[in-house]
């Protein structure tokens, strides 16, 4: 049957049209994540790299790393001061390094084991023994506010500052405006505002006497840290002792010496490693002679090839026969811990070793130490160490991986340190000079020395034994050596780089033949040049009062000019001087007076006599150390 269908839509009711589902609420999370989402990708993915790219400036303007040549330099910018400080090899004159040596991995092979990890020895303030539990020593003061300085702090693993706080026993307090005085023990506040910085000599606010200021501070920042610099350097001249009456003889009563027995892989053993002690030489023929070197026939009586980092086993060889020195510590005034610590950090230079490495001996030695009753008992303030190698060897941050901690630990704040170049910041740091390569024997060798080299003909008015710093933008010695050029009939270039100071009879005899001496920075602040130089009769031309005037309290006098002559390095690079003009200046009666200073009053005191020495007129630069030593503790303790 067939049947109709219909074309018409079929109508639907008004009650099923309206009634559609409902359309669920959008969750406010929902919402919340769709507009974060968005957000993120158009800012805060964006973020990090501005804070990034904030940082990077940041870094790049506080330091530099500079290739120059085959050397690396890495220069840190001071908060206090405007000066780079650089760490280097050291101040060698044409020390070559490879550049290869810094580009390799870092080994990560750790020789201490956990649990020597958290062995580390330290002192409470009454000397009583503890081991701290990690890495950070226990003591250390934990600020966020900077100390004057170079600024080279380090940060533990709770991310916390831990400041270098410079100090003069336990319980000393960082360095700023507020307490300097109080740190220092005199209240000068009154006289801040009277100092003269139109002209580099004015008054002493406390002695009223003539003072030379190097650097005209242009902030607070900056006074307050050359005013710490002053007040430190006062100090240790305070400490210097005259000496005694050579015509009567010696006491000892009362000054005692004591030398630790220390293991040998603290000292000795560390002389046998000289054929690996860096990449590049064989530092052994350096150790003959009890470390003074083969002798130098063609210059004389007393002479050797001393290298420059051998301070550490000299001093060690004349402590052993110093005449105050005892067997009983009971009797001991002073404590020598003959630790080669410069020897130590340097054959790991150039090495690529870890961190913990390097700090391995360091670490051993302080905690040797605190197992010996003289050294709780006055916290190592009467203890010495003398480290044959620049301050900041041995004060690596976790910026830098540069050096060893030695002189960051807590436990090495109270003992006095003899540097070749010290933290001016630090008033326990001693700077004491680099060894020459004169060493006399007696009284008579020095008078020969200094009857020779006081009628010496000078046919050079100025002489420079260095090399450039192409890669380092505050070095001045590029412009030393154009003005040297370019007056070739008043001055005479000896060129380090292509080993023409390899000789030192070449060094030595250019000096002799010179009135003057240019001694700019090289690597660090300090040079040996300048002690060969004043051994040679040559007076100094110091450009930064960091290389001498404020380093070496107990050796050099605190009036310049009656040695050396002083540029200013800025006027330098400002091309306010002529250097060779300045110099020329100087009539022959100045010249003769400072030479006469040099040779008859200060040479004898810049040199170390050998390991049999005997002076009866002269005292050198070790009994000059050991007397001031001794007059240091009797007044500290």
């Amino acid at each position: 049957m067939p049947v109709s269908v219909s074309k018409r839509r079929p109508r639907t009711s008004k009650k099923t049209e309206t009634e559609k589902p409902e359309k669920p609420l959008k969750d406010p999370r929902t919402c919340c994540n769709s507009f974060c989402s968005v957000f993120s990708r158009s800012f805060l993915y964006r973020f990090p790299l501005t804070i990034l790219f904030l940082f990077l400036i940041y870094l790049w303007s506080t330091s530099t790393t500079v290739i120059s040549g085959n050397v690396v330099h890495i220069c840190i910018s001071s908060r206090k001061l405007n000066d780079l400080y650089c760490l280097t090899a050291g101040s060698q004159p044409g020390l070559r390094v490879p550049v290869s040596n810094f580009t390799k991995p870092v080994s990560e092979n750790v020789i201490r084991s956990e649990e020597e990890k958290s062995s580390v020895l330290v002192l409470g303030k009454d000397g009583d023994k503890s081991f701290a539990k990690n890495e950070t020593f226990v003591g250390e003061r934990v600020s966020d506010k900077p100390t004057a300085g170079t600024g080279l702090n380090f940060t533990t693993n709770e991310t916390s500052t831990i400041e270098r706080v410079s100090v003069l026993d336990q319980d000393s307090k960082p360095i700023n405006e507020e307490n300097l005085d109080s740190v220092l023990g005199q209240d000068d506040s009154k006289h801040r505002n009277e100092i003269n910085t139109d002209f580099l000599v004015d008054w002493d606010s406390e002695t009223g006497e003539e003072r030379y200021r190097y650097i005209n501070s242009k902030n607070e920042d900056e006074e307050t840290a050359l005013k710490a610099v002053d007040k430190y350097l006062k100090l240790q001249r305070s400490w210097l002792s005259m000496g005694n009456n050579r015509n009567k003889p010696r006491s000892c009563e009362g000054k005692g010496v004591y030398v630790y027995d220390l293991p040998s892989k603290f000292n000795k053993d560390l002389l046998g490693e000289c054929s690996d002690m860096v990449p590049w030489a064989n530092f052994c023929s350096y150790f003959k002679n009890n470390a003074l070197g083969e002798s130098i026939e063609n210059l004389g009586k007393g002479w050797f090839k001393t290298h420059q980092y051998s301070l550490e086993p000299i001093f060690h060889s004349r402590v052993l026969k110093h005449p105050c020195r005892v067997y009983d510590e009971n009797q001991a005034k002073l404590f020598y811990v003959p630790f080669y610590g410069g020897i130590d950090v340097l054959r790991w230079h150039f090495k690529n070793v870890s961190e913990d490495v390097k700090d391995v001996l360091a670490i051993e030695v302080v905690k040797w130490l605190g197992s010996k009753k003289p050294w709780r008992k006055n916290s190592g303030k009467d203890h010495v160490f003398v480290l044959g190698k620049i301050s900041w060897d041995f004060r690596r941050n976790n910026k830098f991986s540069w050096g060893s901690r030695l002189l960051e630990m807590q436990e090495m704040k109270n003992p006095t340190k003899l540097l070749i170049e010290r933290n001016p910041w630090e008033v326990n740091d001693v700077a004491i000079p680099h060894p020459t390569f004169f060493h006399p024997k007696t009284d008579d060798d020095i008078s020969s020395w200094q009857n020779k080299i006081i009628v010496k003909p000078r046919r050079s008015l100025i002489s420079f034994a260095g090399a450039a710093r192409p890669g380092n933008p505050d070095s001045i010695r590029s412009i030393l050596i154009d003005q040297c050029r370019s007056s070739p009939d008043q001055c005479r270039f000896l060129n380090c780089t292509d080993g023409g100071c390899d000789k030192p009879e070449s060094v030595i005899e250019l000096f002799q033949d010179s009135e003057f001496c240019l001694q700019p920075p090289g690597d660090s602040p300090t040079r040996k040049s300048v002690f060969d130089s004043l051994v040679s009769g040559c007076i100094p031309v110091i450009f930064d009062p960091y290389t001498a005037y404020y380093q070496y309290t107990w050796h050099l006098p605190e009036d310049h000019r009656t040695y050396s002559v002083y540029i200013d390095k800025e006027d330098l690079k400002e091309k306010k001087v002529d250097v060779i003009k300045k110099l020329m200046s100087k009539t022959l009666r100045e010249r003769e007076d400072m030479r006469s200073y040099i040779v008859h009053e200060l040479l004898p005191g810049l040199v170390y006599g050998d390991f049999d020495a005997k002076f009866e007129r002269f005292r050198d630069a070790f009994d000059i150390t050991m007397d001031s030593l001794l007059h240091k503790i009797s007044k500290t303790l």
